[in-house]
């Protein structure tokens, strides 16, 4: 098992990179934003980590209370990782804040283009905390699927079948929101799809900024 550093000071940021400062942790906890992943999952959206490594950060966030494993019973009879009620409370404000700032370093090519970038931008960058929305939500980008739920403000996991399912591209998602002009975002903004009740649907999209 790997060797966890420590900055040994009273510092509320030193402490925190403590937990969060590791090689990997934060992209783990970026992928599980998403909603509930197996094992297998996270390996394969974390091309390059290794194995030992992937199960030493695991071990890691489950002793500090920002992930919980959970074993699904038969059929389905695997076991899943996602954020804790800790992890939904503490985790996003930190991934929009670095999600934010790392943004305009992406480079503005295909390979720019991905499932989880498109969540990132189209979806994450774009919550409005001052939100009173409460419901769950799936978002399917490009064919993976991203789930969770709003309560008053905060992310949170999904608690129930998804009042909107939202289908899009990573491109549009993207385009959605930092596009170089006004028309690019709202034509892509367009082709955005939203499926659910009415009001569901216009409460969803203006909380994540989608109108």
């Amino acid at each position: 098992m790997a060797t966890r550093r420590h900055y040994n000071q009273n510092c509320p940021i030193a402490l925190g990179l403590d937990v969060l400062g590791e090689r990997w942790t934060l992209l783990i906890l970026r992928e599980l934003l998403g909603g509930p992943r197996r094992y297998s999952d996270l390996r394969a959206y974390l091309p390059g980590i290794a194995t030992n490594l992937l199960a030493d950060r695991l071990r890691e966030l489950e002793q500090t209370g920002l992930i919980e494993r959970t074993e699904l019973p038969p059929p389905v009879a695997r076991t899943v990782y996602s954020l804790s009620e800790a992890g939904w409370h503490k985790v996003p404000p930190v991934i929009q804040a670095i999600a934010t700032f790392g943004l305009d370093l992406v480079e503005p090519n295909e390979s720019a283009a991905t499932p989880l970038n498109g969540f990132l931008a189209g979806i994450l960058l774009g919550f409005d905390h001052r939100t009173d929305l409460r419901g769950s939500y799936c978002v399917d980008i490009d064919g993976r699927r991203f789930e969770f739920g709003v309560d008053q403000g905060n992310l949170t996991a999904a608690r129930d079948r998804p009042e909107v399912t939202v289908t899009a591209s990573a491109a549009d998602l993207i385009n959605a929101r930092i596009a170089p002009t006004a028309a690019q975002r709202k034509a892509a903004r367009r082709r955005i799809t939203f499926a659910g009740d009415e009001h569901a649907v216009d409460t969803m999209r203006a909380a994540f900024q989608l109108c």
